[in-house]
C-alpha cells in the first residue's frame, strides 16, 4: 500500500506543478502559492472529519504538534517558493527533475537515523536517482549567444537545487518526526495554513496585488489545491506503512511526470539522455516495488 500511495503521489504532484507553470506565468509566484495553499487548506478543513479529525491537535497533546506542524510549514513555504519561482523564470522539462532530487538528501538522513534497506530496494533508489540526474542533466544547454537565456536558465536551476534541499529536509522530518506526533492529514492542514500566512505575509511586505485570479486561472489554482494537497496527505499516509526512503523516492518521480506532461503539451524537447533516465527511474521502481 505505500508504495502505491508514493505512485499516486507522484502522479498528484506532476500534474500539479505542470498547473503551476501556467498559473506563474499568469499571475506570478507569490500569488500562485497563496491561492494554491489556501484552496488546499479550506479543502482539508471541509475533509479533515474523513481523514481521521483532529487527531493529536485537539486531544490534549499541548503545544508540540502545532509546533512541528508549524516548522513544517515554514519548510514548505521556503521550499514551494523556490520551486514556483523556478517554473516561471527556468524550462519545466529541466527545474522540475532537480527539485525532485530532493530523495538523495531524505534517503541519507534516513539511512543515518536509522533505516535499514534490503540489496534490491537499494539498487532500485540508486536507479531511480540515476534516472533522476539523467533527465536533468539530459537538458542540452542554452544557445551562447542568448545571454539572456542562459542567465534565466542557471538561475532557474539554481533554484531547483535550493528546493530540492528545502524537501529533503522537509520529508525527512516528515517521516521521523513530524507525522508520528501530529497526524498524517492534520500535518498537511497545519502546512497548509502556515505557508498560506507566510505568503500573505510576503506579498503584503513586497506590495504586490492581492487580488483572487479569475477566469481559468482559477480553476488551474483548484485543480492544484486539490491535486497538491492530496499528494502531500497521501505521501504522509505513505510514510506510516513503508520506509520514508522508499516512499520519497517515489513520490519524487512527479518530475518524470512533469517533463512527460511538458513534452506531450508543451512541446519541450526530452533528448536520449532523458529518456535513458525514465527507462532508469521505472526499473528502480521495479526493483523497489519487489
Amino acid at each position: 500500500m505505500g508504495i502505491l500511495l508514493g505512485l499516486l503521489t507522484a502522479l498528484s504532484w506532476g500534474g500539479s506543478d505542470f498547473l503551476a507553470r501556467f498559473a506563474t506565468h499568469r499571475i506570478g509566484t507569490l500569488r500562485t502559492m497563496l491561492y494554491m495553499q489556501f484552496t488546499g487548506f479550506l479543502l482539508l478543513t471541509i475533509f479533515l472529519p474523513w481523514l481521521g479529525g483532529w487527531g493529536h491537535l485537539a486531544d490534549g497533546s499541548g503545544w508540540q504538534p502545532w509546533a512541528w506542524g508549524a516548522l513544517a510549514g515554514a519548510l514548505n513555504f521556503l521550499a514551494t517558493l523556490t520551486l514556483y519561482r523556478s517554473f516561471e523564470i527556468g524550462k519545466l522539462s529541466v527545474v522540475a527533475p532537480i527539485s525532485a532530487s530532493y530523495p538523495v538528501l531524505t534517503v541519507l538522513l534516513s539511512l543515518l537515523s536509522g533505516e535499514h534497506l534490503s540489496a534490491a530496494r537499494a539498487v532500485g533508489i540508486a536507479c531511480t536517482l540515476l534516472g533522476v540526474v539523467l533527465v536533468a542533466g539530459g537538458e542540452k544547454a542554452p544557445n551562447a549567444d542568448d545571454a539572456e537565456g542562459a542567465r534565466r536558465s542557471g538561475k532557474g536551476i539554481g533554484l531547483a537545487l535550493c528546493s530540492a534541499i528545502g524537501f529533503g529536509f522537509l520529508f525527512w522530518l516528515l517521516g521521523t518526526r513530524i507525522v508520528p506526533i501530529t497526524g498524517a492529514a492534520q500535518t498537511v492542514w497545519l502546512i497548509r495554513l502556515t505557508s498560506s500566512l507566510l505568503t500573505a505575509g510576503l506579498i503584503l511586505v513586497a506590495r504586490q496585488p492581492i487580488k483572487p485570479p479569475t477566469d481559468r486561472v482559477a480553476g488551474w489554482i483548484l485543480a492544484m489545491g486539490l491535486t497538491d494537497t492530496g499528494a502531500f496527505v497521501m505521501n504522509n499516509f505513505g510514510m506510516r506503512v513503508e520506509q520514508v526512503a522508499v516512499v520519497s523516492v517515489l513520490a519524487s518521480l512527479y518530475g518524470a511526470v512533469t517533463v512527460g506532461l511538458a513534452a506531450i503539451f508543451l512541446r519541450e524537447h526530452v533528448s536520449r539522455w532523458q529518456w535513458l533516465g525514465i527507462i532508469a527511474i521505472f526499473a528502480g521502481i521495479f526493483l523497489i516495488s519487489r
